[in-house]
């Protein structure tokens, strides 16, 4: 049976920082980045650790699989929490659709998770994650913000993901115009989820980097820089 993605607990998090890739001696272990795998999805993308314009980032590599990193962290968001990196991509998936569950893939993402709040969550959503928890012994997380790199959803689009409306999908590049190049992106996730959800975020427990091609069967290579937050 595959690991369920949110069986280890949340770590509190010190501040906004964030394990850099830069900084890191190696991907999972102490690192404070951890494998992100998902149950019945057996291919995993591959994600290690490369220098690129002499920097240290992570380069990750998909063919037709699923899988990302992970560091976990409670922070509660306040009036504005900003999510800043860079990244690159070797091509978008010619298949990809963000609005079909057959094109739910991407060269790039990062997946930020906030805390389940069961006090506004019908019965059967309470009666389904009380199941995870007895099976697994840890609960789900609640809503999420999907930040990607997409084929043609136009850029400042938000879609909610075809397998769930629970997780909002937010096309902050599109296209492969810039491909092979460095792209830095900045982010309220305050901002963000308020338009999402029409609410105020619950604290942030998981922020990860996913590359993944399991619905189109297509191959990409992907590059993450240093992940950061500000209050500022």
């Amino acid at each position: 049976m595959a690991t369920s993605p949110w069986l280890a607990p949340a770590a509190q998090a010190e501040g906004t920082d964030l394990p850099a890739f830069s900084e890191i001696e190696t991907l999972g272990g102490n690192s404070g980045w951890e494998p992100l795998e998902f149950p019945k999805i057996d291919r995993h993308s591959r994600y290690e650790l490369v220098t690129d314009e002499g920097i240290q980032v992570v380069r990750a590599r998909t063919a037709g699989g699923a899988s990302g990193m992970i560091t976990r962290l409670e922070l509660q968001p306040g009036d504005s929490l900003v999510l800043r990196w860079r990244w690159k991509v070797s091509n978008v998936f010619e298949q990809g659709n963000a609005r079909k569950k057959s094109g739910d893939d991407y060269p790039a993402r990062i997946y930020v998770a906030f805390k389940f709040q069961p006090e506004k969550a019908g019965f059967f959503e309470r009666a389904k994650r009380k199941a995870v928890e007895v099976l697994f012994g840890e609960s789900l997380p609640g809503n999420a913000l999907n930040y990607i790199w997409a084929n043609t959803l136009p850029e400042g689009e938000f879609v909610p993901n075809p397998y769930t409306d629970k997780t909002m999908m937010v096309a902050v590049n599109s296209g492969s115009e810039r491909a092979g190049a460095w792209v830095t992106v900045e982010r309220d996730i305050v901002a963000d989820y308020h338009r999402a959800f029409g609410e105020a975020p619950p604290p942030v427990v998981g922020i990860a980097i996913m590359s993944d091609s399991d619905n189109t069967g297509e191959t990409a290579t992907a590059w993450y820089g240093d992940i950061g937050l500000s209050t500022e």
